[in-house]
């Protein structure tokens, strides 16, 4: 029985993920808020399709949040991390102890003791990590001024957990052994001697992950076994995880720091990998379990008391972080941004909750209350952000920081402005600027920006779609414009606003298939150029050379492959809304082009054979 409700409860949750989540993109919400909704569908007071053991699936779920930090570890080296600790000290220490402050002080003012009114300001200091970051990636904005300030800020309350869960006791009038710390082999022992354990184990992982876990990974991946080096991946996070909770660590920031270690290895991206489909997992399961953990009934009861307890908790944060940025000279819709996205209460407050009742710091009813609040906070971030997007700011606005965009560009007067500089506009630019032609590039990711100035481009960072960034980078004097941005939805973005303001100007648009170049072609670009199309016909031809045909009559073929496939692409465009229709004449054009090929390889005699074949079947 106990078997068969499990896989009920697992048909459950995939279920109510994989109808919420999709709707949710599709409205613009993100994934956070599909997860969040679909919890609450299920959950006890909506349909009751799961019970009360949503709060214990939360803890395991929580796992999430642990190997997303470890996947972030592995995509930041050590010398970035030292560049953002400025930010990570300064503004993620000021932060935490001016939030605690002010909810703290007015605590007090609504008659709570000073000791409840300081654990609670504690507990509302602390933002959703799993939220933030998972909004910030969905939006491509890990990279910037936004992305980088609420990270470190993050990081920050992650390491502080330590320090807040020594100083709960400390709050309690009663005698009672805390459970959070009953797995803890260090907490009986000397305060100096619980700092020498924890620093030998962040020691000791930072030595194993450079020195010897490399080599051993290489060792797996010389037998060739996926599913071993999966297993090993996962074996490595759940290894750090268990240590660093039983010294008493927070096993997220333990698991974070291994990342950052390993993220110079050679199987950085492996290992990545390997670990995503159960971190996606996870962190899904975490957003569905906050759903189905919120209490309604505590809400509909006293929807007034609760929405006021949300409201002066994202006022209150959203006010002290918006003074912060202005301190450190966030760019004001940077600011705006970083402030909204920070000011729910994070996952780890429900820990701290429970770890305050055991203590006698917080009563009961006034948790029930509070942890209410907390999950509608959580709830209406991405909402908050999804608002904010459709301010007079807006969402590209907030992704820009204009100290790096407009000042840094002076109008210039190339021929040629290329969008986007990954492998296909590095390649053509390369191409353009041996042939004598100018060219001023564009380019979104910060890191790449950096590393291609090394090799003596002169890449400018900024978001392309911006029409004031491309005046800035002189639109008014080019002739072809290259879009050849990874987002299709930036892609066409970007077509429309030169073809609006600048219809003069032609574009080359890079498309990834034919489908991507069908909706160019749509929007009414004329020059679409597929990237794998050439490369792959290319090949083809050399192994048509390989197998012993002439070099003439390989190079015929794949001409007449390349006319024929161009041909096609314009004939199926009419029909792509008609897929019955498209596949027929898919199907005739293809059987068309074998019939041209062999006719003109002089094979006609395979042809004849082939189709003897088809008749005898």
């Amino acid at each position: 029985m106990g078997e068969s409700s499990f896989f009920i409860q697992a048909l459950i949750y995939l279920t109510s993920a994989i109808i919420m989540v999709p709707i949710a993109n599709r409205l613009g919400l993100g994934s956070v808020l599909g997860y969040l909704i679909a919890g609450i569908v299920i959950g006890p007071f909506v349909f009751g399709f799961v019970g009360t053991e949503g709060k214990d699936m939360l803890h395991f779920a929580e796992f999430g949040v642990v190997m997303m930090l470890f996947a972030i570890g592995l995509e930041l080296e050590l010398d970035l991390l030292l560049r953002l600790k400025f930010w990570l000290l300064g503004l993620g220490g000021l932060q935490l102890v001016l939030t605690t402050i002010v909810a703290a002080f007015f605590s007090f003012l609504l008659g709570f003791s000073w000791k409840s009114s300081l654990a609670l300001g504690l507990i509302l200091s602390l933002s959703s990590t799993a939220i933030v970051l998972q909004t910030l990636k969905e939006k491509g904005l890990m990279k910037s001024i936004s992305g980088q300030a609420s990270f470190s800020v993050l990081l920050f309350q992650d390491m502080a957990v330590i320090p807040i869960l020594a100083i709960f006791p400390m709050l309690s009038e009663v005698d009672i052994v805390p459970a959070a710390n009953h797995h803890s082999l260090v907490e009986n022992l000397p305060g100096y001697l619980k700092t020498f354990v924890v620093l030998s184990v962040v020691i000791g992982i930072i030595l194993v992950g450079k020195y010897l876990l490399s080599p051993f990974f290489r060792l797996l991946a010389k037998s060739g076994n996926r599913e071993i080096f999966t297993g090993a991946s996962l074996l490595l996070v759940i290894a750090i995880s268990v240590l660093m909770g039983a010294v008493g660590v927070s096993a997220a920031l333990g698991t974070f720091l291994g990342g950052v270690v390993l993220a110079s290895s050679e199987f950085r991206h492996e290992l990545e990998s390997n670990i995503e489909p159960f971190k996606g997992l996870l962190l899904g399961l975490f957003f569905l379990s906050v759903g189905a953990s919120m209490d309604l009934p505590v809400v509909m009861e006293n929807p007034t008391k609760v929405l006021e307890i949300v409201f002066g908790i994202i006022f209150l944060k959203a006010f002290v972080l918006f003074i912060l940025g202005l301190i450190f000279r966030l760019p004001l819709n940077q600011n705006l941004y970083f402030s909204l996205a920070l000011c729910q209460v994070g996952e780890f407050s429900f820990v701290l909750f429970g770890y305050s009742e055991n203590l006698g710091i917080l009563e009961g009813d006034t948790i029930i209350v509070l942890v209410a609040a907390v999950a509608v906070s959580m709830a209406l971030t991405p909402v908050l952000l999804l608002l904010y997007e459709k301010t007079i700011f807006g969402f590209l606005e907030s992704k820009t920081p204009k100290k790096q965009t407009e000042q840094d560009i002076h109008k210039q007067e190339n021929p040629v402005i290329i969008c986007g500089f990954g492998k296909f506009g590095n390649m053509l630019g390369r191409f353009l600027r041996s042939n004598g032609i100018g060219i001023t590039i564009l380019d979104f990711d910060a890191d790449r920006v950096e590393m291609l100035g090394r090799f003596g481009f002169k890449v400018y960072f900024g978001d392309a779609t911006r029409l004031e960034l491309l005046e800035s980078a002189g639109l008014e004097h080019a002739k072809v414009v290259v879009a050849a941005l990874d987002s299709p939805e930036k892609q066409a973005e970007l077509i429309r606003n030169v073809t609006l303001h600048y219809p003069n100007i032609k574009i080359v648009a890079r498309a990834g298939d034919r489908e991507e170049a069908y909706e160019l072609k749509e929007i009414g670009v004329k020059y679409i150029y597929r990237e794998t199309r050439e490369t792959a016909v290319l090949m083809g031809r050399d192994v048509l050379r390989l197998l012993g045909t002439r070099s003439y009559t390989a190079e015929k073929a794949r001409n007449l492959f390349l006319k024929h496939d161009d041909e096609t692409f314009h004939e199926l465009f009419d029909l792509r809304k008609d897929r019955v229709q498209y596949m027929s004449l898919a199907k005739q054009r293809n059987a068309e082009l074998e019939r041209l090929m062999f006719v003109d390889l002089g094979q006609e005699e395979e042809l004849e054979r082939d189709s003897w074949s088809e008749m005898e079947r």
